[in-house]
Parts: C-alpha cells; sequence; structure tokens
C-alpha cells in the first residue's frame, strides 16, 4: 500500500466517528447564526449559507473566504478571472447563536406537547426559533 493511499484511508477513518462512517444529521441549518469557534476565523459570525451533511461541513457567509482561478468558456459566456467564495467549515469548529439571548450556545433536543422536536438553548432555556428564508 502506498504512503498516499494509508494516509487517505487514515484520515478517513478518523473522519467517520461515533456515526461509523453513516451522515449524521446536522443541527444547523441554512440561515441560522453561527460563531466560529476554532481556526483562522475563530470569533468571527455569520449566516450559513449551505450545508453539506455527508462531509460534516458547513458554509457561512463572509467566513474561510477563498479565491478560485476559472478559465473563460469556449463560447463567451463565462468570464475568466478569479471568483472569491466562501469555502466549508468544519461543522464543529461552529457553535449555534441563540436568537433571544445573543450568546454563542450548546443545545438540546425537546418534544413539545405536539410530538414536534425543536431545539432549546442551553444558555437561556429559551425554544431556538428559526427564521424562514
Amino acid at each position: 500500500m502506498s504512503a498516499r493511499t494509508e494516509r487517505r484511508r487514515r484520515t478517513q477513518l478518523r473522519r467517520e466517528g461515533w456515526a461509523r462512517g453513516q451522515t449524521r444529521p446536522l443541527d444547523i441549518r441554512q440561515g441560522d447564526t453561527v460563531e466560529v469557534i476554532a481556526g483562522r476565523d475563530k470569533g468571527k459570525r455569520g449566516v450559513v449559507g449551505r450545508t453539506l451533511s455527508d462531509q460534516q461541513r458547513v458554509a457561512v457567509r463572509g467566513i474561510n473566504i477563498q479565491k478560485r482561478h476559472t478559465k473563460s468558456g469556449v463560447k463567451g459566456n463565462i468570464q475568466g478571472g478569479i471568483i472569491d467564495f466562501d469555502g466549508p467549515v468544519a461543522y464543529s469548529n461552529v457553535m449555534l447563536v441563540c436568537n433571544r439571548c445573543d450568546h454563542k450556545t450548546r443545545i438540546a433536543h425537546e418534544v413539545d406537547e405536539n410530538g414536534r422536536r425543536s431545539i432549546v438553548c442551553k444558555h437561556c432555556g429559551e425554544r431556538y426559533v428559526r427564521t424562514v428564508l
């Protein structure tokens, strides 16, 4: 086995975690406000643009800005140049910001009287209400 293949296998095993390689449902969704707790952009807040549940990552607007160099299209319909985009951040490196107490917080799951699951802020104890996009 080559060194590259072995390194890739070890990385994949490390990413599996408790879910044994299965996709874990994310509690953070598109439109939620999060704060980065680790990495280059630590302490910054932003709104989640998209979630990548199979990779356990979220793309946050204004966080982890990356550049992509693109060629122009053959027919001229795609302009070439340098494009800035929001790169994905590991799900474990962001925390949800409560919309009531405005603190980054851990969350608990609760079932209400109608049988619907909801998220509860561990900081203030209030139910987390998602804004509709």
